[in-house]
């Protein structure tokens, strides 16, 4: 040993780890802290406008005119998006199947029993809501897109 650490009785020699340690992690915690914020924040985005689908389908699925009715299920996306209203696009989409499974031959929003070529069949309207919007991330992380956009659907059959 060239150099003799002196010991002061109740000091250690190594007062300044934990200190240089902290020093050293605190800065990784902090970027793994933002990247989990980001995350959090697309997730609760994607649950939300999911969520908006559902509500869209579930006023949309009450009966056919409501299925027809695309400012209704807007409407009714819009409320529930929270948040994310400003930015929400909704699309409705209604379908006519005949309870056979084979395919209605009318247009998809006038199909009507006759439309089947299988005798006792009868339509099923299926309402199709799709929803998106743009999200703005609050902490911008180098390297990754300035905004992104979320999607949700919801497919329900519509009561007659």
């Amino acid at each position: 040993m060239l150099f003799r650490q002196k010991k002061i009785k109740g000091i250690s020699n190594e007062s300044g780890q934990a200190l240089v340690e902290t020093a050293l992690i605190v800065p990784f915690l902090m970027v793994i802290l933002v990247i989990e914020a980001v995350m959090v924040q697309a997730f609760y985005s994607a649950i939300e406008v999911a969520n908006a689908a559902k509500a869209g389908v579930a006023y949309g699925s009450q009966n056919i005119t409501t299925a027809s009715d695309a400012t209704g299920i807007g409407t009714a996306a819009s409320m529930d998006a929270g948040n994310l209203s400003s930015t929400l696009t909704t699309t409705a989409t209604l379908t006519g199947i005949c309870s056979s499974g084979a395919a209605c031959t009318g247009s998809n929003s006038t199909c009507t029993n006759t439309d089947c070529s299988t005798p006792g069949d009868h339509i099923e309207n299926i309402l199709t809501v799709k929803t998106s919007a743009t999200v703005t991330p609050f902490i911008h992380i180098p390297s990754q897109p300035a905004t992104y956009t979320v999607r949700g659907s919801a497919v329900q059959k519509v009561i007659h």
